[in-house]
C-alpha cells in the first residue's frame, strides 16, 4: 500500500493533516483541570453532532464493538427480551453479542441488501402485550452492503404500536456523514467511533444515552465495569476518566466535530450525498448493480458492488492494494467474494473519488472483466459537473 492514496474503504477513513496534528500532542497529566478542556467541549460536539439537546455523551477508549456492549450491559439484564434484524454483517454480529450477554434476541431475517422491515417490527412490538422487549436494536447504515435503513420509520413503528421498549441505534458509519437525529427520532442510545464520518484514527467508542436510557442504568444487572457509564460520569464531574483516557484521540475529536460544524452539518451530508451519486453512475456505467435492492435503501458512505457471477470480488480488492497501492473493501459474511466495496466518507472529495473510481476501472479491466477504461470516470464528472460543489469552508 501507498501512504500518498487515499483510502477508499468504509473506515477507517482518510484522515486530514490537522486531525493528525491535532492527536500529536504532549503529555499531560489526564487529572488535571487541562484535560477538561479537551474533555467537555468533544462531549459538547459530539451532542451537537448527533442533533441532540439531551443526549448524555461518553467517549470510552474503545471501538464501536465497545460501544454496543456500552449500550446492553448498562440498560439490560440477563434474560431481557430484543428485537432484532439481521441485514447484513454488522447487525448479525450486535446479535450475537446480546446473545453471549444471555440476552434473548428476537430475530427478524432480512435479505441482505434491504432496509429494516420497520411494518414487521410494528406487528412484532403490537402483539408483546407483556411489553417482554426491552429494546430494538437498528443498524442506521448497513456496512457490509451499502444499505441504509429508515430509523424515522423504526420509532413510528415503536409509537404506533404503544411500545415503552428503547430504541438502539448502531450509527458507526452513519454519523457525521449522514443526517442523524437523535432527538427527533426517539432514540435511546446511539453508537459510533472515532474512525469513520469523525475522520480520526479507530480507539474511541462514542455513544449518546437518552433520559430514558439512563434511567435503565438504575436497574440493569449485566456485568458492567469497564463500560460502566456511572463510573465514566463519576469521572467526567472530576474532569477526569475512571482510568487513562486515549486523550490525544479526544483531542482530535474535539477538532473534528468543530470541523464538521464549521462546514455546517447539512452541508456535510449534501457533500456526501452528491459523492456517493457520482460513484453510482460510475457504477451504472460499468454495467454493475449495487447490493443495495433500490435507490431508497443507497448508502451515501460505502457503495457495495455486485461482480458477474462466477468471478470473485475480493481480487479486485488484492489487485488494487498489490498492483496500484490503493485500498478497497472486501465483501462481508454472505456477500464475501460477491462485492467490493468502495468506502466514501469522512475526508473525502470529488476529485480524490474520481481517482478510486479511475483505479477500480484499471483493476476490473486488468482481471478480464467487459469494462471500457473511463466509462466510470467520464460518468462521474458529468455528475460532478452538473452538480457543483455546495461552497464550504476550509475548517482547517
Amino acid at each position: 500500500m501507498s501512504f500518498q492514496n487515499p483510502v477508499f474503504i468504509p473506515g477507517p477513513t482518510n484522515i486530514p493533516e490537522n486531525l493528525r496534528k491535532a492527536c500529536d500532542m504532549p503529555t499531560i497529566d489526564h487529572r488535571s483541570p487541562l484535560f477538561g478542556q479537551i474533555l467537555h467541549p468533544a462531549r459538547c460536539g459530539v451532542r451537537k453532532v448527533l442533533k441532540s439537546d439531551k443526549a448524555e455523551v461518553f467517549i470510552f477508549p474503545s471501538t464501536g464493538t465497545g460501544g454496543w456492549e456500552t449500550a446492553l450491559s448498562n440498560t439490560l439484564s440477563a434474560g431481557d427480551r430484543v428485537l432484532a434484524a439481521r441485514n447484513g454483517m454488522f447487525s448479525h454480529r450486535w446479535i450475537d453479542m446480546c446473545q453471549r450477554h444471555g440476552l434473548d434476541v428476537e430475530i427478524v431475517e432480512t435479505p441482505w441488501g434491504r432496509g429494516l422491515p420497520a411494518d414487521r417490527y410494528e406487528e412484532i412490538l403490537t402483539a408483546d402485550k407483556e411489553h417482554r422487549i426491552k429494546a430494538v436494536l437498528a443498524t442506521h447504515n448497513e456496512t457490509a452492503t451499502g444499505v441504509t435503513s429508515d430509523i424515522a420509520a423504526v420509532r413510528r413503528a415503536l409509537d404506533a404500536a404503544g411500545h415503552p421498549a428503547m430504541l438502539f441505534v448502531d450509527g458507526v458509519s452513519s454519523i457525521g456523514s449522514m443526517d442523524f437525529r437523535f432527538d427527533d427520532w426517539g432514540i435511546d442510545v446511539a453508537v459510533t467511533g472515532s474512525q469513520k464520518g469523525f475522520m480520526l484514527s479507530a480507539g474511541l467508542a462514542i455513544v449518546g444515552f437518552s433520559p430514558k436510557a439512563l434511567e435503565a442504568t438504575e436497574t440493569a444487572t449485566l456485568p458492567r465495569t469497564f463500560f460502566d457509564v456511572h463510573d465514566m460520569a463519576r469521572g467526567y464531574a472530576n474532569n477526569a476518566y475512571p482510568y487513562t483516557p486515549a486523550v490525544g484521540l479526544l483531542n482530535g475529536l474535539n477538532i473534528s466535530c468543530r470541523m464538521l460544524l464549521d462546514e455546517g452539518l447539512e452541508n456535510v451530508f449534501a457533500r456526501h450525498h452528491r459523492i456517493a451519486q457520482g460513484v453510482r453512475a460510475a457504477i451504472g456505467a460499468w454495467g454493475l448493480d449495487l447490493c443495495a435492492v433500490d435507490p431508497s435503501v443507497y448508502s451515501d458512505t460505502v457503495s457495495a458492488i455486485r461482480t458477474p457471477e462466477g468471478f470473485d470480488a475480493t481480487a479486485i480488492v488484492n489487485h488494487a492494494a498489490n498492483t496500484y497501492g490503493v485500498a478497497f473493501g472486501t465483501g462481508l459474511g454472505e456477500v464475501a467474494g460477491k462485492v467490493f466495496r468502495i468506502g466514501h466518507l469522512g475526508s473525502m472529495t470529488d476529485v480524490m473519488m474520481l481517482s478510486g473510481i479511475a483505479t477500480a476501472e484499471m483493476c476490473m479491466a486488468d482481471l478480464g472483466l467487459d469494462i471500457r477504461l473511463g466509462s466510470g470516470v467520464a460518468a462521474a464528472q458529468d455528475y460532478y459537473r452538473s452538480n457543483p460543489a455546495i461552497a464550504h469552508r476550509d475548517a482547517a
